[in-house]
Formats: C-alpha cells, sequence, structure tokens
C-alpha cells in the first residue's frame, strides 16, 4: 500500500490549466507545481501567462510554462492542447478554471435580468462550458493514455442552487442567468464524461461558493451571515480539493463534484 505521500505525488505528471492568470485557475497552477506537475498555464493574455508562469517559478518540485488561448475560438483551443500535448509528450491532467464571472465586464451581463442579453449569455456559454467539451474531446486520446488521465472542471454552488437575489441588493454586483447556466451545464457534463472516458480517465468537478476578493461589506455580511462555517471561502481553501482529485489519491473517483461552499448548500 502507498503512502499518502506517494499518492498526492504529481512528479513526472502533465498538466494543463485553463484560467491560469486568474485567482482560481492560478492555485490549481500552483498546486499542482508544488506536488512536482509540469504545467503549462494557459489564458487569453500572453502577459497574464507569463505573470503567472512567473510567479509559479519560485514553487517547489514542478515547472510551469505559458500557451495563451482564446477558449471562445475552437479552433485556437484546439490548437493549444494539441501544442501543449506536443511541448509535454503527453497530458495527465486537464484544469478547467477559465470562465466569465460576475466581474467580467461585457454588456448585457452582469446587470438586471430584463437586460441581460443573448449576446452575452452566448458568449459566456462558449467560455464557461463549451470550451471545456473542446479540451477534453481534443485531449482524450492523450488522458486515456496517460495511465493517470484526470480532469478536473470548475462549477459552481451556482450550478446547483439558484441565486439569493437579496444579497446583491443596494451593491454594483449582480449575479447572471447564464453563470449559473454555464456553471450547471458543467456538472452534467463531468458525469457524461466520467462514464465516457472510463475507465482510463477520470472526470469530476469542483463546486466553490463564494471567494472572498474585497467585495461590498454589505454583501460579504449578508454572505457570511448565511453560511455554516460563517466566512467566505479564499483560494487556499480550493488547494486540498484539486490535490485529491488531480492525484491518486482518488483513483477511484469519478463523475462526482466536490462543494466548497462552507455549508451554504446544506441548509
Amino acid at each position: 500500500m502507498r503512502s499518502l505521500d506517494q499518492l498526492s505525488n504529481l512528479e513526472g505528471r502533465r498538466a494543463f490549466v485553463t484560467g491560469a492568470a486568474g485567482h482560481i485557475g492560478f492555485v490549481a497552477a500552483e498546486t499542482l507545481v508544488e506536488l512536482g506537475a509540469k504545467v503549462v498555464v494557459s489564458d487569453i493574455e500572453v502577459s497574464g501567462c507569463n505573470a503567472a508562469a512567473d510567479a509559479l517559478d519560485s514553487k517547489r518540485k514542478g515547472s510551469a510554462s505559458t500557451l495563451a488561448c482564446d477558449l471562445s475560438d475552437e479552433d485556437a483551443t484546439r490548437r493549444t492542447i494539441k501544442a501543449a500535448i506536443q511541448e509535454m509528450g503527453g497530458l495527465d491532467v486537464v484544469v478547467h478554471a477559465a470562465a466569465y464571472v460576475g466581474t467580467t465586464q461585457l454588456p448585457g451581463w452582469a446587470v438586471p435580468f430584463e437586460e441581460q442579453t443573448v449576446s452575452a449569455l452566448d458568449k459566456a456559454i462558449r467560455v464557461n462550458l463549451t470550451s471545456a467539451f473542446v479540451i477534453v474531446q481534443e485531449a482524450r486520446q492523450a488522458m486515456q493514455s496517460s495511465g493517470h488521465g484526470s480532469v478536473i472542471l470548475f462549477a459552481s454552488t451556482y450550478g446547483l442552487v439558484g441565486p439569493d437575489h437579496r444579497l446583491y441588493e443596494n451593491t454594483p454586483m449582480a449575479n447572471p442567468a447564464a453563470y449559473g447556466v454555464s456553471k450547471a451545464g458543467l456538472l452534467q457534463l463531468t458525469r457524461y464524461l466520467a462514464t465516457t472516458l472510463a475507465p482510463r480517465a477520470r472526470v469530476n468537478a469542483i463546486s466553490p461558493g463564494g471567494v472572498w476578493r474585497d467585495q461590498p461589506e454589505t454583501f460579504r455580511e449578508r454572505y457570511v451571515s448565511r453560511t455554516p462555517l460563517r466566512r467566505m471561502a479564499t483560494e487556499e481553501d480550493m488547494k486540498g480539493a484539486i490535490a485529491y482529485l488531480a492525484s491518486d489519491l482518488s483513483a477511484y473517483v469519478t463523475g462526482q463534484n466536490l462543494v466548497i461552499d462552507g455549508g451554504w448548500t446544506a441548509w
């Protein structure tokens, strides 16, 4: 029987992380590098990718390189995955963390429901959901050949429950319909891919609750009062889940959704 250190060790594993210049994507890449993986970090802007890779250089064991990609472009996404596989000589772990979120600046997006547009919805679905389908489809053979293939899709508690709009009253924040719709789609895509890629690769999801990022104090107070653990999440709260699902610690786990919400959805 292997030790916990051996089960969590990602030395020699190769990973691809989308949204790596963002908060969640970066902590995913950081976790994988710390466990020894070679990671290709990807985001829409080259400068963001390079900054993420530079920050990861100081981490232990693993390494990071960059490939910028606009996930709304199917052909570019497929080329990027092929390039990552060629660069690393294979692929063992995929983390999809890129997304349009509530703070994304897009006309017709983070506005009242009656002002939300089909154009914004289509763009969000394309990045949040469709790109995950494209990436896994293009990476499927490499993942199934690795012997340790693990896909992690970042969904959200808003893919499980509807938004409490009272949280946002009298704040500049909003909760677009397409955000929850796309995240719910990711959860079903997780289940579909888990049975489709089995038995040679695993597919799981992580659904964070609200993560503290200097939101208005009124929002934070409302959110915390509704959360059993009485605080919002931090990026660090995601590291254990990422390490678990990316490594052999979860070798017999697929098709699951690990909810990290401080008990928000337990009420």
